[in-house]
């Protein structure tokens, strides 16, 4: 079990001038923010990122979406991180996320729905090294 997670506050959370709330709403839930950056995704960028989802009918819309705007991704710390983050921002649907949840507060639909949450320690290790280098977070926060 791995205590790293990544999240993106997604284009449309930047617009929506969020970033504060669910930043707040994160680190009110236990988890240290150990990297954070905003950045404006290049279709390539977006394309490496999502690459598992290539095959999908979403897969254009989404990255089209993901390079409309800014976004920030934070590396984030905390036991059980994956597991946790998850429950927290909800359901990729709105509608059908829990009552309190990020998404659930938030997102307007299954597309724009303000936040990314790695879904496996494998792929939150893969996700962070996506935006961070190794020395990006050795220098601020000692890891490892």
């Amino acid at each position: 079990m791995s205590n790293k997670t990544l999240a993106i506050l997604k284009p449309d959370c930047v617009r929506k001038n969020l970033i504060g709330k669910v930043v707040s709403q994160i680190q009110e839930a236990g988890f240290k923010v150990s990297g954070l950056k905003m950045v404006h995704l290049t279709e390539d960028s977006a394309k490496g990122f999502y690459e598992v989802h290539s095959e999908r009918p979403f897969f254009n819309d989404l990255i089209a979406y993901m390079t409309s705007g800014p976004c920030v991704p934070i590396a984030l710390e905390k036991e059980n991180a994956v597991e946790d983050f998850r429950k927290l921002i909800g359901a990729t649907d709105p509608t059908k996320a829990a009552e309190g949840t990020i998404r659930k507060l938030y997102a307007e639909s299954i597309q724009e729905n303000i936040v990314h949450g790695s879904d496996s320690d494998e792929n939150a290790a893969k996700e962070i090294s996506h935006f961070f280098t190794r020395k990006e977070l050795l220098e601020i926060n000692g890891w490892k």
